[in-house]
């Protein structure tokens, strides 16, 4: 079955630190560890992690950031990928730490990816909701996208929302809103729970694993301890006030009909004295 692309529009961020253009992997991020298993290649447009049996790998931005509009294409460990987590997420640091999750979890050979997503505020997450793809994702490079702004998140892939979390805090549901998050990513061995709750082991025979990154862009307000953020409500750009038309709404209701695995917000053995509050909410 066919899946229609929403396009979300967004313009040239004016007086922004960060313009809409096409961001550069030695200019924009640093690799944090795992060594010579993360690269940057091609004049730093491609990066790419690799994860072994010693080790593996990853790296996170130069800048915080404190709302916006982030887009990462990548290209997934292909074959049997079992055990192995690709992560892509944007977090705040400390105990009461915020965290924006796209998480890929790998397979045996010829079964689908899932992708986990996850919301933590003030350092509680909980907030797992888990799709199947309507493509396969190693075989090409596709985008991958994180809106965040004050009224709430939005994960979308190739341009179509899968998930919103809106800010509820009016009925006292805490939205990341005061921490700056740097944007991370890795590819690490997680053969205890990643695939089938752990009963796949990776098999190491089929390393290294790789994914690769390309076409970052960030629409974004940089946060700098001394200044501050970058820009406020007030320049009236696009994507800090967009939400989701009925367009929008109908895709990610088409996608959680026909690709959802796992919602925290219908898991009621999970949660016996009650669902979160953000879960019977309009």
């Amino acid at each position: 079955m066919g899946i229609e692309v929403l396009i979300i529009n967004s313009v040239l961020l004016i007086g922004f630190a960060v313009a809409a253009s096409a961001g550069n992997f030695n200019q924009d991020f640093e690799i944090t560890w795992g060594n010579d298993r993360a690269k940057v290649l091609n004049n730093g447009q491609l990066l790419t992690l690799s994860l072994d049996k010693a080790s593996g790998s990853g790296f996170r931005s130069r800048n915080e950031y404190l709302f916006g509009k982030i887009d990462m294409q990548l290209k997934l460990v292909p074959g049997n990928s079992a055990g192995t987590v690709t992560a892509y997420y944007l977090s705040s640091l400390g105990d009461t730490h915020d965290e924006i999750d796209f998480e890929f979890l790998g397979n045996l050979s010829g079964e689908p990816y899932t992708l986990h997503t996850n919301v933590f505020t003030q350092g509680k997450g909980n907030r797992e909701q888990q799709f199947h793809l309507w493509f396969d994702p190693t075989k090409d490079f596709h985008t991958y996208s994180l809106l965040w702004n004050p009224q709430s998140i939005i994960f979308s892939v190739d341009g179509t929302p899968i998930r919103e979390f809106k800010n509820w805090e009016s009925k006292g549901v805490p939205f990341p809103k005061n921490q700056a998050m740097r944007i991370y990513s890795s590819l690490w061995d997680a053969e205890d729970w990643a695939t089938r709750g752990g009963l796949v082991k990776t098999d190491w025979t089929q390393a290294p694993f790789t994914a690769s990154y390309k076409g970052f862009n960030a629409q974004a307000c940089v946060w700098s301890s001394s200044s501050g953020s970058s820009c406020s409500s007030k320049q009236g750009q696009s994507w800090f006030t967009q939400s989701l038309d009925s367009t929008g709404q109908a895709r990610i209701q088409w996608v959680q009909k026909n690709y959802m695995i796992y919602n925290y917000c219908t898991d009621t053995k999970r949660f016996p004295q009650g669902l979160p509050p953000e879960c019977t909410l309009a």
